[in-house]
């Protein structure tokens, strides 16, 4: 056993803390790995605070996670001492059901075994996450950074890369395709790169007038503001595509009345009911389709990694140290993040 510094959630109302854990000794398919960066996602904050209701505490959050092979366990054949590699929102699956064999092990039949707040399959541990020094993870779940990303902003990649890219090359957006990505936080902004760099035609919604320039920055075509409903009316069957980024609960049937006859909405931000209801009406009358996708498997990682480093695409970050996560927090809280946080966990090594 290795002891490690992180940060944990001791309850729900705690805020994290300085906490030390053991990291495992290795297994046979192992990796060591000595964590350089962290990204912060909206999920850990769930999490910490026991949004949910299945929160098992400690809770050492982050499942974006960046560094370095520090060793390796001896069946392992992909990683050595000193590559630099990631590790996203799984650690393990049960890796024989159709799901784990078609590298779809996010949608594994006994549910895959998260980077953190998981129950580890062989010995029945909880999972801490990323806001520490090292971790161990079997080299199954390990993925390799190209040299041309910048590290710390590839972080994020893990999560709300693989999360925005997953759904577009699922239902298979193309050049010439007119997307629409609803929202423009962590995930929003990086639809937009990714649809860009597919070819398609891409435009913001939001409710922001204020976020106008600031979408176009971003690389949109055109932007929409979401609550003048004469912008609206004039989008109406526009669209093929829909990646609905939203956090919180929001009307969808607005947005279901944009897309063209086989037109795709897909949610990847809201974890909740649906209200107001949809009118089924808008889905049947033009063959339209609602869906949702939670982030990518092993392989698909792989190559969301490799794709932003062909097209040089990146996450937007504001760097912070492990002592300020609180604060990040709250600023998360407010949308005060333009667009990702990551945590420089050299402030955690040096901690005292």
């Amino acid at each position: 056993m290795t002891a490690t510094k992180a940060y944990a959630a001791q309850s729900a109302s705690s805020g994290l803390s300085p906490f030390t854990l053991d990291r495992r000794d290795l297994r046979p398919d192992d990796v060591a790995i000595e964590i350089d960066y962290c990204g912060v996602c909206h999920t850990d904050i769930h999490f910490a605070e026991n949004d949910w209701g299945f929160s098992v505490y400690p809770v050492v959050p982050g499942h974006e996670i960046i560094g370095r092979v520090t060793a390796v366990g001896d069946k392992v054949s992909q990683y050595k001492a000193g590559d630099r590699v990631g590790v996203g929102c799984m650690v393990d699956s049960c890796r024989h059901c159709s799901a784990c064999e078609s590298g779809l092990e996010q949608y594994c039949f006994e549910g895959m075994t998260g980077t953190y707040n998981g129950e580890d399959r062989r010995d029945g541990s909880i999972t801490y996450g990323g806001y520490s020094d090292k971790v161990v993870v079997s080299e199954r779940f390990v993925l390799r950074i190209p040299d041309k990303l910048d590290p710390a902003a590839a972080a994020p990649l893990l999560c709300a890369g693989i999360t925005t890219y997953s759904p577009l090359r699922h239902y298979g957006v193309k050049a010439g395709d007119k997307v629409g990505v609803l929202g423009m936080g962590g995930l929003g902004h990086m639809g937009v790169k990714f649809a860009k760099a597919l070819g398609a035609e891409v435009t913001i919604f939001t409710r922001s007038e204020a976020k106008v320039a600031e979408a176009r920055q971003q690389g949109a075509d055109h932007v929409i503001i979401s609550s003048d409903e004469k912008q609206m009316e004039a989008a109406t069957e526009q669209f093929d595509f829909l990646l609905d980024t939203i956090p919180v609960q929001h009307d969808l049937n607005p947005y279901l009345n944009c897309l063209r006859f086989d037109g795709k909405h897909i949610v990847v931000g809201q974890i909740d009911t649906i209200e107001p209801p949809v009118h089924t009406g808008s889905l049947i009358m033009k063959r339209r389709v609602l869906a949702g996708s939670i982030i990518g498997g092993i392989p698909e990682t792989q190559e969301v990694l490799d794709f932003c480093a062909e097209h040089d695409i990146s996450c937007d970050v504001e760097m912070i140290n492990m002592q300020d996560i609180n604060t990040a927090y709250e600023r998360m809280k407010k949308g005060d993040v333009k667009y990702r946080f990551v945590i420089d966990m050299q402030s955690l090594k040096a901690e005292a």
